[in-house]
């Protein structure tokens, strides 16, 4: 089934696969593919024949975050527009998050912004040695507000302080220090074939036994994210996309150019 771009699968053994189909945007999010992802995970959720959730991209990247075009439109947005669309994402990864059954992301190219975090509200996470990721929202003068709670509880708020005021990009082997993926291997092959084998680990588990286990980390490790949270953190980037520095941002962003604060 092609829903908006994105591929869903189920197979008989009840895996099933999400798979961004953007590769000639380098499957960038808008506010339509978050609003039909949402969706079919409340569809899945609700699929008493699912056991696993995989999250795959075609193409060369994974995701590269927030689309062009819907860039060009969020800069136009009120505050009150800005905090809806912002909760639209928050929500669609707390789904994720909590989605009751295993969940795993396979991570075959760049991965940027909403990307990660992704990748972060994810179970499981295996990436290919070549894959780059990066948290670049503050060189448009934005915060990665509504992914942030995701990436911390993934690589901690040590690594988090570094990343999300650098804007640097990393490679694999750093993802994998830091605990943004639990595996690198060497090719998309061995990708797939990793897949297999993780997937033949969880389909050996008692279905119940894995949704209660994987409810027993969110308890006990504390993971709490509830509608005030990401109402707060929906409050912070539309505060940001409407300021002097999140519009010039932007714009030099869509024009191609610095922005005012980034040195000659």
């Amino acid at each position: 089934m092609l829903t908006e771009h994105l591929l869903l699968q189920i197979d008989p053994k009840g895996v099933a696969t999400i798979t961004f189909d953007r590769p000639d945007v380098h499957n960038a999010f808008d506010d339509e593919m978050i609003e039909y992802l949402s969706g079919i995970l409340d569809d899945l959720r609700e699929n008493a024949d699912v056991r696993v959730l995989i999250i795959a991209g075609r193409g060369k990247s994974f995701s590269a975050g927030a689309d062009l075009n819907y860039m060009k439109r969020a800069a136009g947005f009120s505050q009150d527009e800005n905090i809806a669309d912002a909760m639209r994402l928050g929500r669609m990864l707390l789904s994720l998050r909590t989605f009751p059954m295993p969940t795993v992301a396979l991570v075959q190219g760049a991965t940027y912004g909403g990307g990660v975090g992704v990748v972060a509200a994810c179970d499981i996470a295996v990436a290919v040695d070549h894959a780059l990721f990066a948290l670049t929202e503050v060189k448009l003068g934005l915060v990665p507000a509504m992914i942030s709670p995701f990436v911390i509880a993934a690589i901690g708020a040590q690594q988090a302080r570094r990343y999300f005021q650098t804007a640097e990009r990393f490679g694999a082997t750093e993802a994998l220090r830091i605990g943004l993926v639990h595996e690198i291997v060497g090719s998309e092959m061995a990708l797939q074939a990793r897949a297999e084998e993780i997937i033949s680990q969880l389909l050996l588990t008692g279905p119940e036994a894995a949704v209660h286990a994987k409810k027993l980390v969110a308890d006990v490790s504390g993971f709490h994210i509830g509608e005030e949270t990401l109402q707060d953190l929906a409050q912070r980037i539309a505060g940001r996309r409407a300021s002097k520095e999140g519009t010039e941002g932007i714009a030099a962003f869509l024009e191609r150019r610095r922005p005012f604060w980034a040195p000659e």
